[in-house]
């Protein structure tokens, strides 16, 4: 029997492709709150004897964590052979240590609760800081689609494109995108002559002052970094950039402020629903859930596995 993919709010567009990636059918489900603000939670389609795949992005995670559990959930109760979920922006990768006593180590805990109810996880380009993989906290078999290829190759078809790295931490991720892009790159470097006068330099900018630059980063979230790089850039005399990120969070007026600071363009994944998305990374993601949906028939929730990245 096909799949059935279940896409809670907001991850109808990606839901449409995935659908046909997969070779699945599309399963439909009820999601409301009661006046009390509890969630009132149905799967209106027949699970029993098939496998389910929930699509749920979680940005934004507070209020979509409690559906997604009494989902996962009923579909076991209900006869679902195996429930695994596709979470194109996972959450709470922040806060991966104790960084002051008495902090919540909130990224070991809420991969915890994910493992608890889902027997694998498909996700894109997490932010792993201090963790090498996420076999260090969720104990799942899992995939990390990365969509850099993906981003070099819509950066490709720019019109000679440079591409910029706001600072030194930056390099090893933008030098990757430019490569595979075929296009240079440069990084700025800031020269801190005291506490708050910081001099930022673009090098060898006579040899990109007639290309585009390009600025990339994984999450836009307040876009601080983002806004600070586009007016230097401006500063420098450079062309107003275009803006590429991964994970679409704009957090607050990010867009807005971003769009205002200068950049003529801002263009993310569609791993958040957003009016920017222009990548799509329906393809490599239904790639990767069908490795795990192949590879471990029968296996039970909290069942570790081995991990390989895309």
């Amino acid at each position: 029997m096909k799949p059935l993919l279940f896409a809670l709010p907001g991850n109808t567009h990606l839901a449409d492709s995935l659908v046909s990636q997969l070779d699945a059918e599309r399963g439909t489900l009820t999601l409301r709150e009661f006046p009390d603000g509890e969630s009132y939670v149905r799967i209106d389609s027949p699970v029993a004897g098939r496998e389910v795949v929930l699509l749920c992005t979680l940005d934004r995670p507070n209020a979509k964590l409690l559906p997604l559990l009494f989902l996962a959930r009923t579909a076991r109760e209900l006869g679902a052979t195996r429930v695994g979920l596709i979470a194109p922006y996972l959450a709470y990768m922040r806060q991966d240590q104790r960084f002051h006593e008495g902090e919540a180590v909130t990224s070991r805990h809420f991969a915890q609760i994910v493992s608890l109810f889902a027997d694998w996880l498909v996700t894109v380009d997490p932010h792993l800081h201090r963790f090498s993989d996420l076999d260090e906290i969720y104990s799942v078999p899992n995939r990390v689609v990365h969509a850099a290829p993906l981003i070099s190759q819509w950066v490709a078809r720019l019109n000679t494109p440079v591409l910029i790295g706001p600072d030194g931490e930056s390099e090893q991720w933008v030098a990757a995108v430019a490569r595979a892009a075929g296009a240079p790159y440069l990084v700025l470097q800031k020269i801190r002559r005291g506490d708050r006068d910081v001099e930022v330099s673009v090098p060898d900018i006579e040899l990109h002052r007639s290309r585009t630059p390009v600025l990339v980063d994984d999450i836009i979230s307040t876009a601080h970094t983002m806004i600070e790089t586009v007016g230097q850039l401006k500063r420098a005399g450079l062309a107003p950039p275009v803006c590429v990120g991964v994970h679409a969070v704009f957090a607050g007026s990010a867009y807005r402020d971003l769009r205002a600071a200068g950049a003529t363009r801002v263009v993310t994944c569609n791993t958040i629903e957003h009016e920017t998305n222009a990548i799509d990374v329906a393809a490599v993601v239904g790639t990767a859930a069908l490795e795990l949906m192949d590879r471990s028939p029968g296996a039970q929730p909290g069942e570790a596995g081995s991990v390989s990245s895309m």
